[in-house]
């Protein structure tokens, strides 16, 4: 299933974030309640993008560049902003937490649901960490999302590049590969 311009939800256009604004404590951080969010595809604004990046930078600094994955997984290549694609996977490969997933990386880029898709991704892992690794792939990348269209998504849905900021300063915390049991590397 592909996402095609006319699937494309439109968003509110418009600075959300003022840049010496910083995500606060007294933003109310509830996972579970922003995990069903970004499931239904909603919107979150900037300093919600923002505050959830820091959350996940937390865990991803603790992470090896080489992480060790245990058997059973389930093993996702290139998703690349394919939104309900990811959901689809889901069903068919099991849902989290009861099933372990190892993502190849290349979430962004070309699909029309980048911003979407990498938010659910980076939720799930905050919440089910030891269930999810996010390796990083190519279009991780400042250089690449500025070619490919994720840094042209969130200029169209926000007006500005915050968001896009914010998650490809994510990306440079990302693991680069993973050994499943010791015996196949990824």
């Amino acid at each position: 299933m592909s996402d095609t311009e006319d699937d494309i939800t439109k968003h509110p256009l418009g600075k959300y974030l003022d840049e010496e604004m910083e995500p606060t404590s007294s933003k109310k951080f509830d996972i579970d309640a922003l995990i069903e969010q970004a499931k239904e595809g909603q919107f979150f604004d900037p300093v919600t993008i923002k505050l959830i990046c820091l959350k996940a930078r937390e865990l991803l600094v603790e992470e090896e560049n080489v992480v060790q994955v245990s058997a059973p997984v389930s093993l996702v290549g290139d998703i690349h902003g394919q939104f309900h694609d990811l959901l689809e996977i889901f069903k068919i490969g099991g849902e989290i937490p009861h099933t372990n997933y190892l993502f190849l990386g290349d979430y962004v880029d070309r699909g029309a649901y980048s911003i979407e898709t990498i938010m659910l991704l980076i939720l799930f892992k905050i919440r089910y960490p030891q269930r999810v690794t996010l390796l990083r792939g190519n279009h991780e990348s400042r250089q690449i999302t500025q070619i490919y269209g994720f840094y042209t998504e969130c200029q169209r849905k926000y007006g500005n590049p915050n968001a896009w900021k914010y998650v490809t300063d994510l990306f440079d915390y990302l693991p680069i590969a993973a050994f499943i049991d010791d015996s196949i590397f990824c």
